[in-house]
Protein backbone atom coordinates (compact mmCIF):
# COMPACT_ATOMS: atom_id res chain seq x y z
CA UNK A 1 0.00 0.00 0.00
CA UNK A 2 0.93 3.34 -1.01
CA UNK A 3 1.75 6.13 1.94
CA UNK A 4 -1.01 8.62 1.52
CA UNK A 5 0.66 10.96 4.23
CA UNK A 6 3.84 10.84 2.27
CA UNK A 7 2.34 11.70 -0.89
CA UNK A 8 0.64 14.58 0.84
CA UNK A 9 3.71 15.70 2.20
CA UNK A 10 5.10 15.69 -1.28
CA UNK A 11 2.37 17.68 -2.62
CA UNK A 12 2.42 19.86 -0.23
CA UNK A 13 6.13 20.90 -0.63
CA UNK A 14 5.67 21.52 -4.04
CA UNK A 15 3.07 23.54 -3.77
CA UNK A 16 5.15 25.71 -0.95
CA UNK A 17 7.98 25.68 -3.78
CA UNK A 18 5.74 26.75 -6.53
CA UNK A 19 4.10 29.75 -4.75
CA UNK A 20 7.20 30.84 -4.11
CA UNK A 21 8.78 31.00 -7.12
CA UNK A 22 5.66 32.27 -8.77
CA UNK A 23 5.50 35.53 -6.25
CA UNK A 24 9.20 36.11 -7.08
CA UNK A 25 9.98 35.62 -3.14
CA UNK A 26 13.54 36.38 -2.35
CA UNK A 27 14.95 32.92 -1.94
CA UNK A 28 18.17 32.24 -0.31
CA UNK A 29 19.27 29.61 -3.16
CA UNK A 30 17.05 30.28 -6.38
CA UNK A 31 18.85 27.54 -8.58
CA UNK A 32 18.78 24.60 -5.64
CA UNK A 33 14.94 25.47 -5.15
CA UNK A 34 14.25 25.67 -9.06
CA UNK A 35 16.13 22.29 -9.39
CA UNK A 36 13.88 20.78 -6.61
CA UNK A 37 10.60 21.67 -8.37
CA UNK A 38 11.90 21.03 -11.73
CA UNK A 39 12.64 17.61 -9.70
CA UNK A 40 9.50 16.92 -8.10
CA UNK A 41 6.69 17.98 -10.62
CA UNK A 42 7.35 15.07 -12.47
CA UNK A 43 6.10 13.08 -9.24
CA UNK A 44 3.36 15.31 -8.63
CA UNK A 45 2.16 14.68 -11.83
CA UNK A 46 2.34 10.49 -11.34
CA UNK A 47 1.04 10.89 -7.60
CA UNK A 48 -1.88 13.21 -9.10
CA UNK A 49 -2.87 10.77 -11.16
CA UNK A 50 -2.72 8.42 -8.83
CA UNK A 51 -5.26 10.53 -6.30
CA UNK A 52 -7.41 11.02 -9.35
CA UNK A 53 -8.05 7.28 -10.14
CA UNK A 54 -8.77 6.54 -6.10
CA UNK A 55 -11.38 9.76 -6.40
CA UNK A 56 -13.06 8.17 -9.80
CA UNK A 57 -12.74 4.99 -7.92
CA UNK A 58 -14.86 6.17 -4.75
CA UNK A 59 -17.22 7.67 -7.10
CA UNK A 60 -17.83 4.85 -8.60
CA UNK A 61 -18.51 2.62 -5.93
CA UNK A 62 -20.89 4.81 -4.39
CA UNK A 63 -22.79 4.83 -8.38
CA UNK A 64 -23.76 1.27 -7.59
CA UNK A 65 -26.12 1.85 -5.08
CA UNK A 66 -28.11 3.60 -8.28
CA UNK A 67 -29.61 1.03 -10.15
CA UNK A 68 -29.87 3.31 -13.05
CA UNK A 69 -26.00 3.84 -12.72
CA UNK A 70 -25.28 0.58 -11.46
CA UNK A 71 -24.07 -0.88 -15.17
CA UNK A 72 -22.05 2.03 -15.86
CA UNK A 73 -20.50 1.97 -12.44
CA UNK A 74 -19.21 -1.56 -12.14
CA UNK A 75 -18.02 -0.82 -16.13
CA UNK A 76 -16.04 2.23 -14.30
CA UNK A 77 -14.39 0.40 -11.69
CA UNK A 78 -13.68 -2.06 -14.28
CA UNK A 79 -11.55 0.08 -16.03
CA UNK A 80 -9.96 1.86 -12.98
CA UNK A 81 -8.81 -1.51 -11.31
CA UNK A 82 -7.07 -2.30 -14.35
CA UNK A 83 -5.16 1.19 -13.92
CA UNK A 84 -4.83 1.75 -10.67
CA UNK A 85 -1.86 -1.17 -10.24
CA UNK A 86 0.37 0.64 -12.94
CA UNK A 87 -0.69 4.24 -11.49
CA UNK A 88 0.40 2.76 -8.06
CA UNK A 89 3.68 1.49 -9.10
CA UNK A 90 4.49 4.41 -10.48
CA UNK A 91 4.14 6.03 -7.77
CA UNK A 92 6.13 3.65 -5.53
CA UNK A 93 8.74 3.84 -7.97
CA UNK A 94 8.80 7.56 -7.33
CA UNK A 95 9.11 7.46 -3.80
CA UNK A 96 12.64 5.40 -3.65
CA UNK A 97 15.64 7.42 -2.87
CA UNK A 98 17.65 8.90 -5.62
CA UNK A 99 21.11 8.26 -6.92
CA UNK A 100 22.30 11.72 -6.68
CA UNK A 101 24.72 10.94 -9.25
CA UNK A 102 22.35 9.45 -11.92
CA UNK A 103 21.75 12.70 -13.83
CA UNK A 104 25.65 13.03 -14.22
CA UNK A 105 28.49 12.36 -16.70
CA UNK A 106 30.97 9.27 -16.02
CA UNK A 107 34.06 7.48 -16.33
CA UNK A 108 34.68 4.65 -17.90
CA UNK A 109 37.60 2.13 -17.28
CA UNK A 110 38.27 -0.83 -19.40
CA UNK A 111 40.80 -3.18 -19.26
CA UNK A 112 42.23 -6.33 -20.65
CA UNK A 113 42.01 -9.46 -18.31
CA UNK A 114 42.70 -12.80 -18.29
CA UNK A 115 43.43 -14.33 -21.89
CA UNK A 116 46.06 -12.56 -23.43
CA UNK A 117 46.08 -10.72 -27.09
CA UNK A 118 42.14 -12.25 -27.02
CA UNK A 119 41.65 -10.24 -24.20
CA UNK A 120 42.83 -6.58 -25.26
CA UNK A 121 41.20 -7.78 -28.72
CA UNK A 122 37.88 -8.65 -26.65
CA UNK A 123 38.17 -5.00 -24.58
CA UNK A 124 38.62 -3.21 -27.74
CA UNK A 125 35.08 -4.76 -29.08
CA UNK A 126 33.23 -3.49 -25.84
CA UNK A 127 35.08 -0.02 -26.19
CA UNK A 128 33.55 0.20 -29.76
CA UNK A 129 30.38 -1.46 -28.36
CA UNK A 130 30.08 1.67 -25.68
CA UNK A 131 31.26 4.32 -28.02
CA UNK A 132 28.09 3.29 -30.67
CA UNK A 133 25.78 3.37 -27.43
CA UNK A 134 27.12 6.76 -26.53
CA UNK A 135 26.53 7.66 -30.00
CA UNK A 136 23.38 6.81 -29.90
CA UNK A 137 22.31 8.31 -27.15
CA UNK A 138 23.74 12.01 -28.46
CA UNK A 139 26.79 11.47 -25.55
CA UNK A 140 30.30 12.93 -26.37
CA UNK A 141 33.22 10.19 -26.17
CA UNK A 142 36.60 11.81 -24.91
CA UNK A 143 39.82 9.64 -24.88
CA UNK A 144 41.51 10.57 -22.00
CA UNK A 145 43.96 7.54 -21.69
CA UNK A 146 44.69 4.56 -24.21
CA UNK A 147 47.29 1.95 -24.42
CA UNK A 148 47.01 -0.67 -27.39
CA UNK A 149 48.09 -4.33 -27.82
CA UNK A 150 50.13 -5.33 -30.67
CA UNK A 151 47.17 -6.69 -32.54
CA UNK A 152 45.26 -3.52 -32.22
CA UNK A 153 43.58 -4.74 -29.64
CA UNK A 154 43.36 -2.23 -25.71
CA UNK A 155 45.35 -3.10 -22.72
CA UNK A 156 43.62 -0.09 -21.25
CA UNK A 157 41.05 2.61 -22.00
CA UNK A 158 40.15 5.83 -19.96
CA UNK A 159 37.23 7.65 -21.65
CA UNK A 160 35.05 10.54 -19.97
CA UNK A 161 31.56 10.33 -21.93
CA UNK A 162 29.59 13.52 -21.03
CA UNK A 163 25.89 13.95 -21.14
CA UNK A 164 22.59 14.37 -19.00
CA UNK A 165 22.12 11.03 -17.43
CA UNK A 166 25.13 9.10 -18.96
CA UNK A 167 26.04 7.36 -15.00
CA UNK A 168 21.94 6.03 -14.25
CA UNK A 169 22.44 4.25 -18.15
CA UNK A 170 25.78 2.98 -17.56
CA UNK A 171 26.70 2.21 -13.79
CA UNK A 172 25.48 -1.38 -14.44
CA UNK A 173 28.00 -2.22 -16.60
CA UNK A 174 30.97 -1.89 -13.78
CA UNK A 175 32.13 -5.79 -13.50
CA UNK A 176 34.05 -8.57 -15.18
CA UNK A 177 32.87 -9.04 -18.80
CA UNK A 178 33.66 -12.36 -20.44
CA UNK A 179 33.98 -13.29 -23.98
CA UNK A 180 33.79 -17.29 -25.69
CA UNK A 181 35.17 -17.67 -29.19
CA UNK A 182 37.62 -18.87 -31.56
CA UNK A 183 40.50 -15.79 -31.60
CA UNK A 184 42.30 -15.01 -34.86
CA UNK A 185 44.94 -16.45 -32.75
CA UNK A 186 43.48 -19.67 -32.54
CA UNK A 187 44.93 -22.26 -35.41
CA UNK A 188 43.18 -25.01 -34.33
CA UNK A 189 39.05 -23.49 -33.81
CA UNK A 190 39.28 -24.21 -30.39
CA UNK A 191 36.75 -22.24 -28.06
CA UNK A 192 38.64 -19.71 -25.44
CA UNK A 193 37.18 -17.99 -22.68
CA UNK A 194 39.04 -14.46 -21.95
CA UNK A 195 37.62 -11.39 -20.05
CA UNK A 196 37.87 -7.82 -19.29
CA UNK A 197 37.32 -5.39 -16.65
CA UNK A 198 34.94 -2.48 -16.91
CA UNK A 199 34.48 0.47 -14.04
CA UNK A 200 32.02 3.05 -14.77
CA UNK A 201 32.74 5.95 -12.22
CA UNK A 202 30.06 9.25 -11.81
CA UNK A 203 32.04 12.32 -12.68
CA UNK A 204 33.30 14.70 -9.93
CA UNK A 205 33.00 17.63 -9.14
CA UNK A 206 35.92 19.82 -7.06
CA UNK A 207 32.86 20.61 -4.47
CA UNK A 208 32.28 16.88 -3.96
CA UNK A 209 36.12 16.13 -3.55
CA UNK A 210 38.39 18.06 -1.96
CA UNK A 211 42.25 17.21 -3.04
CA UNK A 212 44.44 18.98 -1.10
CA UNK A 213 48.15 19.99 -3.71
CA UNK A 214 50.00 18.48 -0.55
CA UNK A 215 47.66 14.84 -1.06
CA UNK A 216 49.26 14.84 -4.62
CA UNK A 217 52.48 14.24 -6.28
CA UNK A 218 52.63 15.03 -10.35
CA UNK A 219 55.21 14.35 -12.43
CA UNK A 220 55.34 14.56 -15.87
CA UNK A 221 57.08 12.52 -18.37
CA UNK A 222 57.49 11.28 -22.35
CA UNK A 223 54.27 9.22 -23.61
CA UNK A 224 55.83 5.95 -24.22
CA UNK A 225 55.16 4.79 -27.72
CA UNK A 226 54.52 0.85 -26.78
CA UNK A 227 50.64 0.86 -28.05
CA UNK A 228 50.22 4.11 -26.63
CA UNK A 229 47.64 6.56 -28.78
CA UNK A 230 50.24 9.17 -29.45
CA UNK A 231 54.09 8.95 -29.36
CA UNK A 232 54.74 12.36 -28.51
CA UNK A 233 58.07 14.76 -29.16
CA UNK A 234 57.56 16.67 -25.79
CA UNK A 235 57.18 15.91 -21.98
CA UNK A 236 53.55 16.05 -22.23
CA UNK A 237 52.33 12.85 -20.25
CA UNK A 238 50.96 13.86 -17.09
CA UNK A 239 51.24 11.31 -13.50
CA UNK A 240 49.49 12.16 -10.72
CA UNK A 241 49.49 9.87 -7.38
CA UNK A 242 47.18 10.46 -4.82
CA UNK A 243 49.84 9.76 -1.84
CA UNK A 244 47.09 8.62 0.89
CA UNK A 245 45.74 6.30 -0.66
CA UNK A 246 48.14 5.51 -3.73
CA UNK A 247 45.70 5.68 -6.15
CA UNK A 248 47.81 6.97 -9.92
CA UNK A 249 46.23 8.36 -12.60
CA UNK A 250 48.21 9.17 -16.07
CA UNK A 251 47.13 11.07 -19.21
CA UNK A 252 48.78 10.98 -22.18
CA UNK A 253 47.42 13.14 -24.79
CA UNK A 254 49.00 15.79 -26.99
CA UNK A 255 48.53 18.51 -24.15
CA UNK A 256 50.03 19.04 -20.52
CA UNK A 257 47.54 21.43 -19.60
CA UNK A 258 44.50 18.79 -20.97
CA UNK A 259 46.93 15.77 -19.50
CA UNK A 260 46.85 17.49 -15.94
CA UNK A 261 43.10 18.43 -16.05
CA UNK A 262 41.91 14.84 -17.15
CA UNK A 263 44.15 13.06 -15.00
CA UNK A 264 42.82 15.42 -11.77
CA UNK A 265 38.83 14.68 -13.07
CA UNK A 266 39.82 10.88 -13.58
CA UNK A 267 41.01 11.29 -10.33
CA UNK A 268 38.22 13.02 -8.42
CA UNK A 269 35.74 10.08 -9.93
CA UNK A 270 37.97 7.15 -8.30
CA UNK A 271 38.08 9.07 -5.28
CA UNK A 272 34.48 10.25 -5.32
CA UNK A 273 33.49 6.46 -6.16
CA UNK A 274 35.60 4.53 -3.98
CA UNK A 275 33.44 6.88 -1.18
CA UNK A 276 30.52 6.12 -2.50
CA UNK A 277 30.96 2.48 -2.06
CA UNK A 278 31.92 2.97 1.51
CA UNK A 279 28.96 4.57 2.30
CA UNK A 280 27.13 1.95 0.23
CA UNK A 281 28.63 -0.76 2.27
CA UNK A 282 27.85 0.92 5.63
CA UNK A 283 24.17 1.60 4.50
CA UNK A 284 23.69 -2.03 3.60
CA UNK A 285 25.94 -5.04 4.67
CA UNK A 286 24.01 -7.17 1.78
CA UNK A 287 24.70 -5.04 -0.93
CA UNK A 288 26.99 -7.12 -2.87
CA UNK A 289 23.78 -9.63 -3.30
CA UNK A 290 21.87 -6.55 -4.99
CA UNK A 291 22.37 -5.31 -8.54
CA UNK A 292 24.33 -2.37 -8.35
CA UNK A 293 26.56 -3.70 -5.84
CA UNK A 294 29.65 -2.45 -8.12
CA UNK A 295 31.73 -5.05 -7.48
CA UNK A 296 34.65 -4.92 -10.30
CA UNK A 297 35.27 -8.24 -9.50
CA UNK A 298 32.08 -10.21 -10.29
CA UNK A 299 31.80 -11.64 -13.43
CA UNK A 300 28.66 -9.90 -14.77
CA UNK A 301 28.05 -10.97 -18.26
CA UNK A 302 29.21 -13.81 -21.10
CA UNK A 303 28.69 -12.70 -24.59
CA UNK A 304 29.37 -16.31 -26.47
CA UNK A 305 30.23 -15.60 -30.15
CA UNK A 306 29.65 -19.48 -31.29
CA UNK A 307 26.04 -19.05 -30.34
CA UNK A 308 25.58 -15.56 -30.78
CA UNK A 309 24.29 -15.48 -27.28
CA UNK A 310 24.65 -12.90 -24.39
CA UNK A 311 23.67 -13.59 -20.97
CA UNK A 312 23.66 -11.48 -17.68
CA UNK A 313 24.24 -13.64 -15.05
CA UNK A 314 23.18 -10.88 -12.52
CA UNK A 315 19.38 -10.65 -13.61
CA UNK A 316 19.46 -14.25 -15.38
CA UNK A 317 18.88 -12.59 -18.78
CA UNK A 318 19.73 -14.47 -22.00
CA UNK A 319 19.33 -12.71 -25.05
CA UNK A 320 20.10 -14.12 -28.69
CA UNK A 321 20.97 -10.99 -30.37
CA UNK A 322 24.70 -11.05 -29.82
CA UNK A 323 25.70 -9.03 -32.93
CA UNK A 324 23.52 -5.85 -32.18
CA UNK A 325 24.52 -5.76 -28.54
CA UNK A 326 28.34 -5.36 -29.68
CA UNK A 327 27.44 -2.92 -32.23
CA UNK A 328 25.81 -0.93 -28.95
CA UNK A 329 22.07 -2.03 -28.92
CA UNK A 330 22.47 -2.34 -24.84
CA UNK A 331 19.05 -0.86 -24.21
CA UNK A 332 17.18 -4.24 -23.30
CA UNK A 333 19.88 -5.19 -21.21
CA UNK A 334 19.94 -1.60 -19.59
CA UNK A 335 16.09 -1.47 -19.05
CA UNK A 336 16.28 -5.27 -17.61
CA UNK A 337 18.70 -4.22 -14.91
CA UNK A 338 17.61 -0.91 -14.10
CA UNK A 339 13.84 -2.88 -13.28
CA UNK A 340 15.65 -5.53 -11.06
CA UNK A 341 17.46 -2.98 -9.37
CA UNK A 342 14.08 -0.88 -8.35
CA UNK A 343 12.29 -4.32 -7.82
CA UNK A 344 14.94 -5.21 -5.39
CA UNK A 345 14.79 -1.44 -3.74
CA UNK A 346 11.03 -2.14 -3.49
CA UNK A 347 11.14 -5.02 -1.92
CA UNK A 348 13.63 -4.14 0.73
CA UNK A 349 11.66 -0.47 1.38
CA UNK A 350 8.18 -2.53 1.69
CA UNK A 351 10.35 -5.22 3.40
Amino acid sequence: MVPLEKLDQIRNRYGFIEAQLNEGAAVADLAAISKEYSELKPVVDQIDQYFSLLKEKDEAERMLSDPEMRDLAKEELERISGELPDAEHAVRLCLLPKDAADERSAILEIRAGTGGDEAALFAGDLARMYQRLAENQGWKWQIMEETQSVLGGIRELVVQINGRGVYARMKFESGVHRVQRVPVTESGGRIHTSAATVAVLPEAEEVDIDIPATDIRIDTMRASGAGGQHVNTTDSAVRITHLPTGIVVTSSEKSQHQNRANAMNVLRARLYDAERQRLDDERAADRKGQVGSGDRSERIRTYNFPQGRVTDHRIGLTLYKLDQIIQGDLDEIIDALIEADQASQLAEMEG
